[in-house]
């Protein structure tokens, strides 16, 4: 699996969290204190997020740091 596939999978699992919790991208960006587009490049896998971001939207999700990882 090369870096930008986990990117891209990891974003497609926050998108879809985020979808069932029924949360705009705009929430979720806020809950994380985070631009829109910041998220929006998140869920594109176009950043290689830190593991500080991916727990924070974690949190954000109220999900286990795992659960991001469950593609």
């Amino acid at each position: 699996m090369s870096d930008n596939s986990l990117q891209i999978n990891i974003g497609q699992q926050i998108q879809k969290l985020r979808e069932l919790k029924g949360l705009s991208q705009q929430d979720l960006a806020a809950k994380c204190n985070f631009e829109k587009s910041n998220m929006s490049r998140l869920e594109a896998g176009r950043v290689n997020p830190t593991l500080s971001t991916l727990e924070k939207v974690a949190k954000a999700l109220d999900v286990s740091l795992v659960e991001l990882f469950n593609f």
